[in-house]
């Protein structure tokens, strides 16, 4: 990944939100950046959505640009931005990459299984956004992440997943081949992680459908 490559992801985001800046609407278009590449990678450090970030590896300064280029200048519109945990829903995301091993008993933590898991309902992601949107006094970042994800460690997110399957959890990923699979920088995201707390999420008013991370997967895999 190049400064090219950033200055074409910034660029790109820029002529959506300008070009959904047209349509009549009562609030803010929120953008969704994941937050496992706002904030620094940390085993013990909890973030909220006050705390600094976006300036220590490209994927943070990507993320940092793509947030800029969703606050438009001089529009009368709410800026608003949910910075997105992992995502668990049917049909696609992270839940589609790891249900065949997990189905078959051969799923497991990744590298430690120790490093944080930052999660969210795919319901909640969406009910974040529906209430930025309807809510006149939400502006600004939200974390969209589970109340309990500073809890989750990927270990325990393992366990949980294969728990709601019905299958064992007892084979870990080792890191050089999570490394091998996905690349150096998307690696430390998985193999690290980070403790991230929704705190203008919930002082929003906003109430979590799936706050239990073993609730939120049985409704996935049912």
């Amino acid at each position: 990944m190049t400064c090219a490559d950033l200055e074409r992801y910034s660029s790109g985001q820029t002529h959506f939100w300008r070009d959904m800046s047209c349509l009549e609407m009562p609030a803010s278009l929120p953008s969704l950046p994941l937050c496992l590449g706002y904030y620094r990678p940390s085993p013990t450090a909890e973030y909220t959505e006050d705390s600094h970030g976006g300036d220590f590896d490209f994927f943070s300064r990507l993320v940092s640009a793509w947030e800029a280029a969703a606050l438009i200048p001089g529009s009368p519109t709410r800026g608003v931005v949910v910075r997105s945990g992992v995502v668990l829903g049917k049909g696609g995301g992270a839940i589609s990459q790891m249900l065949l091993p997990f189905r078959l008993g051969l799923g497991g933590p990744l590298g430690s299984g120790l490093q944080p898991f930052p999660w969210i309902h795919i319901q909640d992601l969406a009910g974040i956004v529906c209430h930025a949107l309807e809510t006149e006094s939400v502006q600004g970042v939200l974390n969209g992440v589970s109340p309990s994800s500073p809890m989750t460690s990927n270990a325990t997110f393992a366990q949980e997943f294969a728990a709601a399957l019905g299958r064992p959890a007892l084979l870990p990923v080792p890191a050089w081949a999570v490394r091998a699979v996905f690349g150096s920088e998307r690696a430390v995201m998985l193999l690290e992680g980070q403790k991230v707390v929704p705190k203008h999420t919930l002082e929003s008013g906003y109430q979590f459908i799936f706050p239990d991370l073993s609730a939120a997967l049985r409704d996935v895999v049912a």
